[in-house]
């Protein structure tokens, strides 16, 4: 892979290796690493063995130990992984915050290698959609189905790309619109251009009964400074073999505050700074140059209005 196949035009495609595919394996050994890491937030048991099934070497490397980390070069892996226990335990958390509210239907957006369906202690009758790219999902279930894994609640995959009609490709596999539903749109806004991130809105919106909830993150620059950084890291990366510039996969210009642009919908939203949820688990959110971009991030969770909210 060459580093210009990771930059974005309108119907580009990937699977777990290349584009933003490959920001969901980075993602997954993230979680892997911190897995390990002494008193951990999360245990994701089936990370590393996922990223190892799609094979990209600098990331087996970080999984399996091999690769030596300086802090400012391919080891930001480790403060990545730092990052990423918090944010996984949110949403973690989240979606078992509303299955204990009675929801009993989850949909997962750009969900990668998102491991819930088959990690979390989901309450019986619950139904988890995954929706992602067909090479990704694919890729997932045939690894997971090597490993013998066993989802945890009913999974249904909805191999779909977010810029085509996935409500109804949803629908047609077995969502309830009239059912409350626990939406995520984790590590997602990003990636999307800024009109697509509020018509993703619309269409979750249309189809959310009341006492729905949706949790997701929003970085007020628009990620601008947050691409900027992994640019720069892009560069380190890639003499460890790792090709795609994260850097390119984000879309830049204004967005709509995700918070107000709820609220308008109808939403009940609250938001809390990157900080004060890592506080909220004990943690310190380092204080690093590398992750300072993500410092006044937002994660955000949403009610929608309603006599059953």
């Amino acid at each position: 892979m060459t580093d210009t196949d990771s930059k974005r035009f309108d119907g580009d495609e990937w699977d777990l290796a290349s584009s933003v595919g490959a920001t969901a394996t980075m993602v997954a050994a993230a979680r892997a690493i911190a897995s390990r890491q002494p008193d951990p937030l999360i245990d994701d048991p089936y990370a590393a063995p996922l990223v190892r099934a799609v094979g990209v070497d600098f990331f087996v490397k970080l999984v399996d130990g091999t690769l030596p980390l300086d802090p400012e070069g391919a080891g930001a892996g480790t403060l990545l992984a730092e990052v990423m226990a918090v944010r996984t335990r949110f949403f973690d958390d989240f979606f078992l915050d509303s299955t204990r509210a009675g929801v009993r239907q989850a949909v997962i957006l750009a969900s990668g290698l998102d491991s819930r369906a088959y990690r979390l202690p989901w309450p019986a009758g619950t139904t988890v959609f995954e929706i992602d790219q067909p090479a990704v999902l694919g890729a997932k279930s045939a690894a997971m189905a090597d490993l013998g894994a066993t989802p945890t609640a009913d999974r249904r995959a909805v191999s779909v790309d977010l810029r085509d009609d996935w409500p109804a490709a949803l629908e047609a596999a077995g969502f309830d619109a009239t059912a409350p539903t626990a939406w995520s749109a984790e590590g997602l806004l990003v990636y999307l251009p800024p009109e697509a991130q509020d018509r993703l809105f619309d269409e979750i919106t249309a189809v959310s009964a009341p006492g729905s909830r949706l949790a997701t993150e929003y970085h007020p620059d628009g990620g601008a400074a947050l691409g900027g950084r992994a640019g720069a890291l892009a560069d380190q990366w890639r003499a460890h073999g790792f090709d795609v510039n994260i850097a390119d996969l984000a879309y830049g210009g204004e967005r709509t505050p995700v918070v107000d642009y709820l609220t308008a919908k109808g939403w009940r939203v609250s938001a809390r700074p990157r900080p004060d949820v890592f506080a909220d688990y004990g943690r310190q959110f380092p204080d690093s140059e590398a992750l300072e971009a993500l410092r006044n991030s937002l994660s955000v969770i949403a009610t929608l209005e309603g006599e059953d909210s």
